[in-house]
């Protein structure tokens, strides 16, 4: 049988277990369409989607109007590199700042890059503006921290799986508890440059830091001239019923890191955002990337985040996202130990393992992932209905209350 006629989930799976490096566990579905919050796969079975896509289908599947966007810039320029400009990327710029009312961007494709973007003007403005010696800039970040998986990143994970057999690691990083603010200030140095944090940590759980947590970090980071960076990739652009995760607070930061729903699902796009004084401390040459900012990504990201505003995604997110709380905090079993979440961004830990609630829910029309083995991650687009929420629900609760 040749490739070409390989058409079912059983062949195709065998087929990227055999040729596919493992880094990955995903369930056993081949996904071959998707609208909406639905997915579709190779033998015809629908799929309720909540995970979407790690949060980067917020405006839903193959949104069309993102969908015609794309396809109308790819039939016109797809890439120029920055050797050049291109009219979308003054527009994109243009835009975010509209948006978010940061003076600068500097757009990258993935999310760490992005991470990694940050970590890097960060350093580069503690030398030449904080007048931190070279080479001695320290950025404090919190335990339990997901925000990427370069080296560089992962050298202030605390999960010893992401940086077992990948050293020498980076130095220059200090871990404070999540959510500690008296922590934070006593971690501080002459050398410190930067506090970096999720305002809700996602891969951790969705773990929801004590109110008032990032306003006191904002005004401790202020206090003594350090930069707060807020890693808004998967909590920010309507995830949690807010524009961004850090207006729960008003605790607006010095650098913002934005990716995943910035496309909608259809590109890698990702952006640091920032003042004059921070990202203007890049020169010609100190940084850049093939891609970044290339008219296809600009013009995708312009009109994915149109439809996050114009069809109230955000405002949709805190409405849908508080009633399927509601609904799932009425779940009784006894291993199930919290239900949290914020807008549409809900955990559900267990004392169990998450991993077979996960393959059961399949087995119901529903798919979502487990994260740091005991939480289901509850994250679907945020098109989602008050139906189809309620569909979802009773599934839900037949899988955990059945235990």
């Amino acid at each position: 049988m040749s490739v070409t006629e390989i058409t079912h989930s059983e062949q195709l799976i065998a087929l990227e277990e055999r040729f596919g490096a493992h880094n990955y566990r995903p369930l056993d579905v081949v996904i071959e369409r998707a609208e909406g919050v639905w997915v579709y796969d190779v033998d015809g079975e629908r799929y309720l989607d909540c995970l979407a896509a790690y949060s980067a289908v917020n405006q839903g599947h193959c949104h069309p109007r993102i969908l015609e966007t794309l396809i109308q810039q790819a039939h016109k320029v797809t890439l120029t590199s920055r050797a050049f400009r291109n009219d979308q990327l003054a527009l994109f710029y243009a835009e975010l700042h509209e948006l978010a009312g940061f003076d600068m961007a500097l757009p990258m494709n993935s999310g760490a890059e992005a991470v990694e973007t940050a970590v890097k003007a960060a350093r580069k403005w503690g030398h030449k503006v904080r007048g931190i010696p070279d080479g001695k800039a320290e950025i404090i970040v919190c335990a339990n921290n997901f925000h990427g998986r370069t080296v560089t990143i992962i050298s202030f994970s605390t999960d010893q799986q992401y940086r077992d057999g990948f050293g020498p690691l980076t130095p220059g990083f200090t871990i404070i508890p999540y959510g500690d603010a008296k922590a934070l200030r006593e971690a501080i140095t002459p050398n410190t440059c930067a506090f970096l944090v999720e305002p809700i940590q996602g891969e951790a759980g969705i773990i929801i830091p004590p109110d008032g947590f990032l306003k006191g970090a904002a005004a401790i980071c202020r206090e003594h001239r350090i930069l707060l960076m807020c890693d808004e990739i998967q909590s920010g652009l309507g995830r949690t019923g807010k524009l961004f995760a850090y207006m729960h607070e008003d605790a607006k930061p010095d650098v913002l890191i934005i990716g995943k729903a910035l496309s909608g699902g259809f590109y890698p796009v990702s952006a640091v955002l920032a003042s004059k004084e921070v990202l203007g401390v890049f020169n010609p040459g100190d940084h850049g990337s093939t891609f970044g900012g290339n008219p296809l990504a600009c013009a995708v990201a312009r009109t994915a985040l149109r439809v996050l505003i114009e069809e109230k995604l955000v405002e949709r997110s805190a409405e849908m996202g508080t009633y399927f709380l509601n609904r799932l905090k009425t779940l009784r079993s006894p291993d199930l130990k919290e239900v949290r979440g914020r807008g549409l961004w809900i955990g559900i830990e267990l004392h169990s393992a998450a991993r077979p609630y996960c393959e059961a829910l399949k087995d119901e029309g529903i798919l979502c992932k487990e994260t740091h083995d005991k939480v289901l991650r509850i994250a679907p687009p945020l098109t989602i209905t008050r139906e189809e929420i309620d569909w979802a629900f009773d599934r839900i609760r037949k899988v955990i209350e059945r235990g």
